[in-house]
């Protein structure tokens, strides 16, 4: 019945233990489910976007905040900075291709989110 069925097997080498607090896999995740790391991945998937244009498009998010969350998802490799050389300096912020990986999921939950909440009624 099974002839012919050639079973692979799947390398476990690279599988990260998420649940050990030394995986670096794990700071990753814990940047991306941040408070803010969602919004700015989600910010980011149609735009690249200057900073205080991410900080307008994000309400309630402090420059302090927007700061620390794109220098971290900056460090993960999730989006990339550039730095126009202009008096003051322009810093542009995108997408790479392991961010844009991560934020279509993030951005399809989203959507489920908002399409499946019921209408709220006037207070």
């Amino acid at each position: 019945m099974n002839e012919g069925v050639q079973l692979k097997q799947v390398a476990t080498s690279h599988v990260r233990e998420v649940f050990h607090t030394d995986c670096p896999a794990r700071e990753v995740v814990d940047h991306v489910t941040s408070r803010w790391g969602v919004w700015v991945l989600i910010s980011l998937r149609s735009n690249n976007l200057r900073f205080y244009e991410l900080r307008d498009s994000i309400q309630g998010i402090s420059e302090k905040m927007l700061a620390q969350t794109l220098r971290a998802l900056v460090q993960d490799d999730l989006i990339w900075r550039e730095v126009e050389p202009t008096t003051p300096p322009q810093v542009t912020y995108g997408l790479t291709d392991f961010g844009q990986d991560i934020s279509e999921p993030l951005t399809d939950l989203f959507d489920r989110i908002t399409q499946r909440l019921p209408p709220r009624s006037p207070a």
